[in-house]
Parts: structure tokens; C-alpha cells; sequence
């Protein structure tokens, strides 16, 4: 949905539409889940995995999944693998898809029988629960599903550095004052992280609030980077979360030095913030676009409420295009 249409409907004001950055934002008719299976058959097609190589299926999901007391991953797995390797949820917010990522690369070196997993991410977010532009001011929240398929076994890219860190003293930012409630939406519909936030602030001030945001991110980075044996100057390309302007500015741009002309920036700002979907989404981008190339490292940034924050150094190792044919791990 272009923004003019979006201002012409009156889901925002100009004033938060041009704040943001943003020139459009993915809106869909299906749930999350159905989307993440799509996906998913995708990346088991381009990955030439075969459903009894898959040992683990991982689903992340930021926003209400579609049913009560259901189980997503279960469906993710029936709809697009099949078999009886385990089939877990994963919740951390926009970082779900990361940490799945991370969680995934210890289950494959646990056991050297673990040929290739799935992981996947789904959302869709609508009201009455949640305002896409006014939920969470600053993102502008994109509808999408995405999948990724780890392999023991090799792929077109190497995992050289993946580290997570978390701050779970900013977990307030999603809770507030509010008490412990009986059922979903009973404080205020639709949610509002401003509300919370305001306490957060309210209680060690906007400036230090900003710093450790910062400083989680950019030791995240830093760690990663150190452990791909790689320097900042080194990444060719860089797959951010697909935030209004000023948070991409403060966060990454800044605070990582990253020039946006080598981020996914310029399509993220097309699409908007697709939950746990953000790094997937872009790595997928830059796949199709032909924008990675033999030799270059990419790195993937991501960050969470909770707080967490999460980096992967990929080393591309062949052409990843989909013209490159399958992938054989």
C-alpha cells in the first residue's frame, strides 16, 4: 500500500507518514502462518532439501498467530515438511528470527547426524489489537511471511560470526505499569508501546535509554565481527530491520557507522517492519537482486524487545541467485 494511499485513507497523518521514511508497506488478507509456509516452500525448493533432511522446524511470530491455544510451528511444519522432527514456537519479538537462527546452529553441531533445519517467521498485523502506524511510533509495521533453511551439510553462504547479546532490564518497554492481565487486549486495544515506553523513559531517561540500545547493539556487531575475524570496513553489504528513519539513523546508521547506500534500507522502506521477518526478508532480497557476490561477507543486524540484539556475518560462497540452481545443503 503506497502512502498516498494511506494518507488518503486516514490510517496516519503526513506528519508520521513523511517521519518515517517509509514509501509504502506490505498489507495482506492471510495470517502469518499461511504466509511463513509459502515461504518455507520456497527456501526447501532453492535449498534442494529434501522434508527428510529438515531435523528441526523453528517459527517466530510477533503478533497474534491466527487461533487460540494453536500451535504455529506445528503447522509450518505439516503444511510444508511434513515428517516428526520437532516443531517449536519462538518468541523475542522483531529478534525472534535471529534467535532462531542462533538456537538452530547449536542443534545441528549437537548432533552430526542433523542434516538441515527450517526456520520461519509470519506475521500479520492488523486491528483492532494492532495500529501498523501508531503502535509502536517510529516503525511502521509491514504484513509477511519468510524462511530460511541451515544446513550442517553447506549452502551458498558460511555463518562466520553470530552473537547475541540481551539486556533484560529494558524489558519494561513492552509491559509498563500495567498489571498481570487475565487475557489478551484487556488494557487498552489497540496496543500501545508508547505508554510504555514513557515509564521506561520516565525512569532512566531518554539519553541513557538511547545509549544502551546503542551499546547492546553495537557490542552485538563488534562480537560478531571478532569472531568472523573481520573488521567493520570488511562487510560489503548489510541487512538491517526495516524501521522508520530516525530509529535507522540512531541505531544503525549512526551508531554503527553503516553508510545506508549498503544496507537494504532503500527496499526495507517499501515493505516495513515484518516482525521477527526483517533479516530473512532482506537476505532474500539481496539473493534475488543479485546483489551478493563470491567472496563478499553480509552481515545481518537485528534487535528485539526484551531487549536483545542479534548479528550473523554470512561469507558468501557461490552465486546464490535462484538462476544458480539448487542448493545441495
Amino acid at each position: 500500500m503506497p502512502v498516498t494511499e494511506v494518507a488518503e485513507r486516514g490510517l496516519a497523518d503526513l506528519r508520521t507518514i513523511r517521519r518515517s521514511g517509509m514509501s509504502s508497506v506490505c498489507v495482506a488478507d492471510r495470517s502469518g502462518p499461511e504466509m511463513a509456509v509459502d515461504a518455507a516452500r520456497d527456501a526447501l525448493r532453492l535449498a534442494g532439501a529434501a522434508p527428510d533432511e529438515i531435523a528441526l522446524v523453528l517459527h517466530a511470530g510477533t503478533y497474534f498467530q491466527g487461533h487460540d491455544l494453536w500451535a504455529p510451528a506445528s503447522y509450518v511444519q505439516r503444511e510444508a515438511v511434513g515428517g516428526v522432527c520437532p516443531a517449536m514456537e519462538l518468541g523475542q519479538l522483531s529478534n525472534g528470527g535471529m534467535a532462531a537462527m542462533e538456537l538452530t546452529v547449536a542443534y545441528l553441531r549437537a548432533d552430526s547426524s542433523r542434516h538441515s533445519a527450517l526456520i520461519t517467521t509470519g506475521d500479520r498485523f492488523t486491528l483492532p489489537g494492532f495500529d501498523r502506524w501508531e503502535t509502536d511510533p517510529g516503525t511502521v509495521c509491514g504484513d509477511g511471511g519468510t524462511a530460511l533453511v541451515l544446513s550442517a551439510a553447506g549452502g551458498f553462504a558460511r555463518i562466520a560470526g553470530l552473537v547475541t547479546v540481551s539486556d533484560p532490564t529494558l524489558e519494561a518497554m513492552g509491559r509498563g505499569d500495567d498489571p498481570f492481565a487475565t487475557a489478551p487486549l484487556t488494557h487498552r486495544s489497540p496496543i500501545s508501546v508508547a505508554a510504555h515506553r514513557a515509564l521506561l523513559v520516565e525512569e532512566v531517561g531518554l539519553s541513557r535509554l538511547l545509549d544502551r540500545i546503542q551499546d547492546g547493539q553495537r557490542e552485538a556487531y563488534e562480537r560478531a565481527l571478532a569472531e568472523a575475524g573481520a573488521k567493520a570496513a570488511d562487510i560489503d553489504r548489510f541487512v538491517l530491520p526495516h524501521l522508520g528513519r530516525p530509529k535507522m539513523d540512531y541505531q544503525f546508521f549512526d551508531a554503527l557507522g553503516i553508510d545506508p547506500a549498503r544496507s537494504t534500507w532503500s527496499w526495507g522502506r517499501t515493505v516495513g517492519h515484518l516482525g521477527a521477518g526483517d533479516p530473512f526478508a532482506g537476505l532474500a532480497h539481496l539473493v534475488s537482486t543479485g546483489s551478493l557476490l563470491p567472496g563478499q561477507l553480509c552481515a545481518l543486524i537485528s534487535a528485539g524487545g526484551g531487549f536483545s540484539w542479534s548479528v550473523a556475518i554470512l561469507e558468501i560462497l557461490r552465486d546464490p541467485s535462484p538462476t544458480a540452481g539448487p542448493d545441495r545443503g
